[in-house]
Protein backbone atom coordinates (compact mmCIF):
# COMPACT_ATOMS: atom_id res chain seq x y z
CA UNK A 1 0.00 0.00 0.00
CA UNK A 2 1.45 3.43 -0.95
CA UNK A 3 2.53 5.90 1.55
CA UNK A 4 -0.15 8.58 -0.37
CA UNK A 5 -2.85 6.28 0.47
CA UNK A 6 -2.08 5.42 4.15
CA UNK A 7 -2.44 9.27 4.28
CA UNK A 8 -5.38 10.41 1.97
CA UNK A 9 -7.21 7.45 1.80
CA UNK A 10 -9.57 6.33 -1.23
CA UNK A 11 -11.56 9.43 -0.78
CA UNK A 12 -10.93 12.94 -1.23
CA UNK A 13 -14.41 14.06 0.47
CA UNK A 14 -14.30 14.82 4.18
CA UNK A 15 -16.99 13.62 6.12
CA UNK A 16 -18.88 15.90 8.15
CA UNK A 17 -19.55 16.26 11.53
CA UNK A 18 -22.35 17.20 13.92
CA UNK A 19 -23.39 18.51 16.95
CA UNK A 20 -23.91 17.00 20.08
CA UNK A 21 -25.34 17.65 23.54
CA UNK A 22 -24.27 16.30 26.74
CA UNK A 23 -27.13 13.60 26.67
CA UNK A 24 -24.82 11.91 23.25
CA UNK A 25 -22.42 11.47 25.75
CA UNK A 26 -24.50 9.64 28.35
CA UNK A 27 -25.92 7.58 25.80
CA UNK A 28 -22.63 6.65 24.17
CA UNK A 29 -21.83 5.22 27.85
CA UNK A 30 -25.31 3.61 28.35
CA UNK A 31 -24.41 1.70 24.59
CA UNK A 32 -21.12 1.38 25.77
CA UNK A 33 -21.74 -0.71 28.54
CA UNK A 34 -24.15 -2.54 27.06
CA UNK A 35 -22.07 -4.07 24.34
CA UNK A 36 -19.63 -4.68 27.32
CA UNK A 37 -22.54 -6.64 29.28
CA UNK A 38 -23.16 -8.17 25.98
CA UNK A 39 -19.30 -9.35 25.51
CA UNK A 40 -17.76 -9.26 29.00
CA UNK A 41 -15.54 -12.26 28.33
CA UNK A 42 -14.33 -11.31 25.21
CA UNK A 43 -13.57 -7.68 26.27
CA UNK A 44 -12.28 -8.22 29.65
CA UNK A 45 -9.91 -11.16 27.82
CA UNK A 46 -8.38 -8.14 25.69
CA UNK A 47 -7.92 -6.00 28.40
CA UNK A 48 -5.94 -8.04 30.55
CA UNK A 49 -3.14 -6.73 29.23
CA UNK A 50 -3.55 -3.33 30.89
CA UNK A 51 -3.50 -4.49 34.36
CA UNK A 52 -0.93 -6.94 33.85
CA UNK A 53 1.05 -4.56 31.87
CA UNK A 54 0.51 -1.74 35.54
CA UNK A 55 2.04 -4.16 37.28
CA UNK A 56 5.01 -4.90 35.66
CA UNK A 57 5.62 -1.10 35.17
CA UNK A 58 5.16 -1.06 39.03
CA UNK A 59 7.85 -4.23 39.59
CA UNK A 60 10.26 -2.65 37.31
CA UNK A 61 10.03 0.64 39.22
CA UNK A 62 10.46 -0.26 42.90
CA UNK A 63 13.14 -2.57 41.40
CA UNK A 64 15.21 -0.57 39.29
CA UNK A 65 14.69 2.91 40.66
CA UNK A 66 12.40 4.25 37.82
CA UNK A 67 9.84 5.20 40.65
CA UNK A 68 9.30 8.61 39.41
CA UNK A 69 8.43 7.60 35.81
CA UNK A 70 5.69 5.03 37.52
CA UNK A 71 2.69 8.06 37.54
CA UNK A 72 3.59 9.39 33.99
CA UNK A 73 3.90 5.77 32.49
CA UNK A 74 0.29 4.87 34.15
CA UNK A 75 -1.33 8.16 33.32
CA UNK A 76 0.03 7.59 29.39
CA UNK A 77 -2.18 4.93 29.44
CA UNK A 78 -4.72 7.22 28.06
CA UNK A 79 -2.34 8.62 25.23
CA UNK A 80 -2.15 5.29 23.59
CA UNK A 81 -5.65 4.14 24.67
CA UNK A 82 -8.02 5.14 21.03
CA UNK A 83 -5.08 3.19 19.71
CA UNK A 84 -5.10 0.46 21.70
CA UNK A 85 -8.77 0.05 21.88
CA UNK A 86 -9.31 -0.50 18.08
CA UNK A 87 -10.14 -4.44 18.34
CA UNK A 88 -13.16 -2.95 20.72
CA UNK A 89 -14.17 -0.38 18.14
CA UNK A 90 -14.54 -3.77 15.70
CA UNK A 91 -16.55 -5.44 17.61
CA UNK A 92 -18.81 -3.18 18.59
CA UNK A 93 -19.27 -2.35 15.22
CA UNK A 94 -19.76 -5.67 14.41
CA UNK A 95 -22.36 -6.20 17.15
CA UNK A 96 -24.12 -2.97 15.81
CA UNK A 97 -24.18 -4.37 12.14
CA UNK A 98 -26.22 -7.59 13.69
CA UNK A 99 -23.31 -10.07 12.43
CA UNK A 100 -21.29 -12.77 15.04
CA UNK A 101 -18.70 -11.39 17.77
CA UNK A 102 -16.35 -13.80 19.54
CA UNK A 103 -12.92 -12.59 20.51
CA UNK A 104 -10.70 -13.23 17.39
CA UNK A 105 -13.40 -11.28 15.62
CA UNK A 106 -11.35 -7.99 17.35
CA UNK A 107 -8.44 -9.16 15.18
CA UNK A 108 -10.14 -8.84 11.96
CA UNK A 109 -9.59 -4.73 11.99
CA UNK A 110 -6.06 -6.23 9.98
CA UNK A 111 -8.84 -6.62 7.01
CA UNK A 112 -9.55 -2.75 7.04
CA UNK A 113 -8.33 -1.15 3.88
CA UNK A 114 -7.47 1.50 6.56
CA UNK A 115 -5.21 -0.52 8.22
CA UNK A 116 -1.81 1.00 7.36
CA UNK A 117 -3.18 4.13 8.18
CA UNK A 118 -4.35 2.89 11.53
CA UNK A 119 -0.84 1.58 12.24
CA UNK A 120 0.72 4.91 11.05
CA UNK A 121 -1.55 7.17 13.88
CA UNK A 122 -1.04 4.34 16.22
CA UNK A 123 2.59 4.88 15.84
CA UNK A 124 2.33 8.78 16.08
CA UNK A 125 0.63 8.48 19.57
CA UNK A 126 3.25 5.78 20.42
CA UNK A 127 5.60 8.72 19.72
CA UNK A 128 3.15 11.16 21.72
CA UNK A 129 3.73 8.54 24.51
CA UNK A 130 7.50 8.42 24.73
CA UNK A 131 7.84 11.87 24.27
CA UNK A 132 5.27 12.95 27.46
CA UNK A 133 7.40 10.03 29.17
CA UNK A 134 10.76 12.05 28.55
CA UNK A 135 9.33 15.60 29.10
CA UNK A 136 7.64 13.86 32.88
CA UNK A 137 11.60 12.76 33.42
CA UNK A 138 12.84 15.93 32.81
CA UNK A 139 10.36 17.46 34.59
CA UNK A 140 11.59 15.48 38.22
CA UNK A 141 15.47 16.01 37.22
CA UNK A 142 14.41 19.80 37.33
CA UNK A 143 13.04 19.56 40.54
CA UNK A 144 14.76 16.99 42.54
CA UNK A 145 17.74 16.62 40.56
CA UNK A 146 19.65 13.19 39.50
CA UNK A 147 19.99 12.01 43.20
CA UNK A 148 19.06 8.72 43.35
CA UNK A 149 15.61 7.46 45.47
CA UNK A 150 16.93 5.96 48.99
CA UNK A 151 13.27 4.61 49.66
CA UNK A 152 9.42 4.73 48.98
CA UNK A 153 8.89 6.29 51.90
CA UNK A 154 11.36 9.34 51.12
CA UNK A 155 10.04 9.57 47.60
CA UNK A 156 6.39 9.78 48.69
CA UNK A 157 7.94 12.46 51.59
CA UNK A 158 9.59 14.55 48.37
CA UNK A 159 6.56 14.41 46.20
CA UNK A 160 4.13 15.62 49.18
CA UNK A 161 5.82 17.38 51.50
CA UNK A 162 7.88 19.56 49.78
CA UNK A 163 7.91 22.91 47.91
CA UNK A 164 9.74 20.90 44.62
CA UNK A 165 7.47 18.19 45.16
CA UNK A 166 4.47 20.23 45.12
CA UNK A 167 6.01 22.02 41.98
CA UNK A 168 6.66 18.66 40.41
CA UNK A 169 2.79 17.90 41.06
CA UNK A 170 1.01 21.33 39.70
CA UNK A 171 4.10 21.26 36.65
CA UNK A 172 3.85 17.60 35.77
CA UNK A 173 -0.07 17.82 35.67
CA UNK A 174 -0.52 20.69 33.57
CA UNK A 175 1.82 19.64 31.07
CA UNK A 176 -0.09 16.18 31.40
CA UNK A 177 -2.86 17.99 30.44
CA UNK A 178 -1.85 19.48 27.09
CA UNK A 179 -0.54 16.16 26.09
CA UNK A 180 -3.71 14.60 26.96
CA UNK A 181 -5.83 17.71 25.02
CA UNK A 182 -3.47 17.04 21.90
CA UNK A 183 -4.32 13.30 22.06
CA UNK A 184 -8.15 13.88 22.23
CA UNK A 185 -8.03 16.25 19.44
CA UNK A 186 -6.48 14.19 17.59
CA UNK A 187 -7.97 10.97 17.91
CA UNK A 188 -11.82 11.42 19.41
CA UNK A 189 -13.33 9.81 16.20
CA UNK A 190 -10.18 8.97 14.11
CA UNK A 191 -9.88 5.49 15.01
CA UNK A 192 -13.40 4.23 14.50
CA UNK A 193 -13.80 6.86 11.27
CA UNK A 194 -10.32 4.61 9.72
CA UNK A 195 -12.22 1.43 10.99
CA UNK A 196 -15.53 2.51 9.06
CA UNK A 197 -13.97 3.91 6.10
CA UNK A 198 -10.86 4.32 3.40
CA UNK A 199 -10.42 8.04 4.25
CA UNK A 200 -6.74 7.57 5.34
CA UNK A 201 -4.70 9.15 8.18
CA UNK A 202 -4.59 12.84 7.67
CA UNK A 203 -8.96 12.61 6.98
CA UNK A 204 -9.13 11.27 9.78
CA UNK A 205 -7.56 13.09 12.21
CA UNK A 206 -8.70 16.56 10.47
CA UNK A 207 -12.03 14.82 10.49
CA UNK A 208 -11.25 14.80 14.56
CA UNK A 209 -10.08 18.20 14.93
CA UNK A 210 -13.18 19.21 13.22
CA UNK A 211 -15.76 17.10 15.52
CA UNK A 212 -13.63 18.65 18.71
CA UNK A 213 -13.73 22.49 17.37
CA UNK A 214 -17.86 22.06 16.57
CA UNK A 215 -18.34 20.64 20.12
CA UNK A 216 -15.92 22.21 22.87
CA UNK A 217 -17.56 21.82 25.38
CA UNK A 218 -18.87 18.36 25.03
CA UNK A 219 -15.57 17.03 23.85
CA UNK A 220 -14.03 18.76 27.17
CA UNK A 221 -16.44 16.84 29.05
CA UNK A 222 -16.15 13.84 27.37
CA UNK A 223 -12.24 14.39 28.29
CA UNK A 224 -12.61 14.75 32.18
CA UNK A 225 -15.01 11.83 31.96
CA UNK A 226 -12.43 9.30 30.37
CA UNK A 227 -10.34 10.96 32.76
CA UNK A 228 -12.12 10.28 35.70
CA UNK A 229 -12.98 6.23 35.06
CA UNK A 230 -9.08 5.70 34.00
CA UNK A 231 -8.62 7.13 37.62
CA UNK A 232 -11.15 5.08 38.93
CA UNK A 233 -10.19 2.28 37.30
CA UNK A 234 -6.60 2.28 38.33
CA UNK A 235 -8.25 1.87 41.82
CA UNK A 236 -6.99 -0.86 43.11
CA UNK A 237 -3.36 -2.00 41.15
CA UNK A 238 -4.86 -1.20 38.01
CA UNK A 239 -7.16 -3.94 37.69
CA UNK A 240 -10.52 -1.99 37.47
CA UNK A 241 -9.06 -1.49 33.72
CA UNK A 242 -10.41 -4.85 33.03
CA UNK A 243 -13.64 -3.19 32.80
CA UNK A 244 -13.63 0.46 32.98
CA UNK A 245 -11.16 0.36 29.24
CA UNK A 246 -13.50 -1.89 27.31
CA UNK A 247 -16.87 0.41 28.46
CA UNK A 248 -14.91 3.37 27.16
CA UNK A 249 -13.48 1.81 24.16
CA UNK A 250 -16.98 0.67 22.86
CA UNK A 251 -18.84 4.10 23.91
CA UNK A 252 -16.15 5.94 21.86
CA UNK A 253 -17.53 3.53 18.75
CA UNK A 254 -20.70 4.76 19.65
CA UNK A 255 -19.94 8.81 20.41
CA UNK A 256 -18.23 8.17 16.56
CA UNK A 257 -21.43 7.47 15.68
CA UNK A 258 -23.05 10.16 16.97
CA UNK A 259 -20.16 12.80 15.77
CA UNK A 260 -19.46 11.97 12.30
CA UNK A 261 -21.96 11.97 9.33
Amino acid sequence: MTSSHIIAGASPIQPAVRKIAFADLYDALKEGIGDFSAMPTHVIFLSLIYPIVGLLLARLAFGYDVLPLLFPIAAGFALVGPFAAVGLYEMSRRRESGLDVAWRNALDVRHSPSFSAILALGALLTVVFLVWVAVAQAIYVASFGYAPIASMPDFAHDVIATKAGWKLILVGNAVGFLFAVLVLTVSVVSFPLLLDRDVGAASAVLTSVRAVAANPVPMAAWGLIVAALLAIGSIPFLFGLAVVMPVLGHATWHLYRRVVV
